[in-house]
């Protein structure tokens, strides 16, 4: 092996079990405890899904900043967002406090569950000068269309009486027949960063392909799409705003489309945006080998995640590149090594150790040639 190899390790997270950072250092552990004299550069990726803003807070160096908040349900939990007081930015993960890691298998329920604590983030945010709104739309835990955001930025949902409607309500959107509007105080806009292309509206829209996995049965699919399409033209006309269903209008169950109508809002697809943002393409050029790696690679990777996109810029600068991840599925040609790691019992009590264990067992096996 050569000698002064450079290394940049830039994992994506692997879902479930090892978070994108842990899992950036369990790779660089692995190949120093082998090649001590190897120069490591970690750069732990993310795509627009979960945990996104998290990352590039941390890689851009911000200020994290600490505040309560209520969950998809509404109870309290710990939340945060990094603060960028130059640019007037904030970054912040639609996950953080609106998470469907929060909720128990039981307690997914879209007709209750709301953004509304992501609203308070960003409410929070406002106060202390942000006017930009970096949002993370991965690992949503409700398909509310922003009315929980919508409502904390002031934002009346009323029903046939004028009486405002409480959110995390059963049955919140079958009750609204008013919406009143703030006046807007302080301009803000938003950029939503997403892993995924979905629009809101059609066969592979945000209610059929992500409401199952929020607690939607699929007998009540049609119902709850024609409630909330309900809900959207309400919208539309509050705003008076033209309505195009976008590409990535689907992610985090319709966050954006509300949010559209009413503010200045640009899709971004995640994985592009971070590795501007982040300056990846030039410690990847300097790298000898790229070592990625997610939880599962297959044909949906190929979508704009994190390691397909990493694997176009590799490419580009004809720097060797190496998958690390699980499951049956050989990806195509590209990747110049295939790191497989076993699957494992997801229901194991020490899942995450295994997962860890594994991980740096399979990189220590590994020749770096």
């Amino acid at each position: 092996m050569a000698s002064r190899q450079k290394f940049l390790i830039a994992p994506n997270a692997f879902k479930g079990t090892i978070a994108a950072d842990r899992a950036a250092d369990l790779i660089a552990d692995a190949i120093l405890g082998k090649t001590p004299n190897a120069i490591i550069d970690k750069l732990p990726i993310a795509d627009g899904g979960d945990g996104t803003c998290f990352l590039l807070g941390k890689a851009l160096g911000l200020q994290q900043v600490d505040c309560m908040a209520l969950d998809a349900l509404g109870r309290p939990v710990h939340g945060y967002y990094f603060l960028d007081p130059k640019n007037l930015t904030t970054y912040l993960d639609v996950s953080t406090v609106s998470g469907i890691r929060h909720l128990k298998p039981e307690e997914r329920n879209p007709r209750v569950a709301s953004t509304f604590g992501t609203g308070e983030l960003i409410v929070d945010a406002i106060k202390n000068g942000a006017v930009h709104i970096v949002l993370g739309l991965g690992g949503s835990a409700s398909v509310d269309l922003g009315t929980g955001i919508l409502r904390a930025l002031g934002f009346l949902f009323l029903d046939q009486k004028g009486r405002e409607i409480p959110v995390f309500s059963d049955g919140f959107f079958s009750k609204i027949k008013h919406v009143q509007a703030p006046i807007q105080k302080n301009p803000i806009r938003f950029t939503c960063l997403c892993d995924v292309q979905n629009t809101f509206f059609g066969p592979l829209g945000a209610v059929p392909v992500f409401g199952p996995q929020k607690g939607l049965s699929i007998a009540d699919i049609p119902a709850f799409e024609s409630e909330l399409a309900r809900i959207v033209e309400m919208l539309i006309r509050k705003s008076g705003k033209a309505f195009t269903d976008q590409a990535g209008f689907g992610a985090a169950g319709g966050i954006a489309l509300g949010l559209s109508l009413f503010f200045p809002v640009e899709m971004q697809m995640g994985a592009k945006w971070f590795f501007e943002k982040t300056n990846l393409e030039e410690k990847l050029v300097d790298a000898d080998w790229v070592i990625t790696g997610e939880g599962k690679y297959d044909g949906q990777s190929e979508g704009g995640k994190g390691c397909y996109e990493l694997l176009q810029l590799a490419k580009k600068h004809q720097k060797k590149i190496a998958l690390i991840t699980s499951g049956s599925e050989i990806p195509g040609s590209g990747f110049d090594k295939w790191i497989r790691l076993p699957d494992l019992d997801m229901k194991a009590g020490n899942l995450v150790e295994m997962a860890e264990e594994e991980l740096e067992r399979a990189v220590e096996l590994t020749l770096w040639d």
